[in-house]
């Protein structure tokens, strides 16, 4: 991709928003909460499953929590949609919890951007579907990015 950081404000393009998706997948993929919660605004408003709250601090101890339950987990965005200053994207995720149980989740998010390319908004429905370790999907090395020539939810059957 051509895109540059500076172009990765609003108002969106194609390209733009394909690029903010990768680099989200990418932070997320590195399991560092304050990482992740740079990228969005001080006050950012979420709403994730069931739980609605907001800040950054708020962010940093969701993903802290999030992180240590659901282990090894690996993550596959894909833009869905965009405008001007919102993204849509569906994603998948494995991980397993401390008994060895590997999961599956399945989601959706409407993500929304300040001026300064920061979140401010994100929106996440989430569902889990307990799974085998042989129907794992997702087996690059754990705590760091998808390779880029793995295929993510490219033509996923699910």
């Amino acid at each position: 991709m051509t895109t540059t950081v500076k172009k990765l404000v609003p108002p969106f393009d194609r390209e733009s928003a394909i690029a903010k998706v990768r680099m989200a997948e990418d932070a997320w993929n590195s399991r560092d909460p304050d990482r992740v919660a740079m990228a969005y605004t001080e006050d950012s408003f979420w709403r994730n499953r069931a739980e609605i709250f907001q800040g950054r601090e708020a962010i940093r101890a969701f993903l802290r929590r999030k992180w240590d339950k659901e282990l090894d987990y690996r993550l596959a965005k894909e833009m869905w949609a965009f405008g001007d200053n919102r993204i849509a994207v569906r994603f998948q995720y494995e991980w397993h919890d401390d008994a060895g149980q590997w999961y599956r989740a399945y989601g959706n998010e409407n993500w929304e951007f300040a001026e300064s390319g920061l979140m401010q908004r994100r929106e996440a429905s989430i569902n889990d579907k307990p799974i085998a370790e042989s129907e794992r999907r997702f087996h690059w090395p754990t705590s760091g990015p998808r390779p880029q020539d793995n295929p993510g939810l490219i033509n996923s059957p699910e």
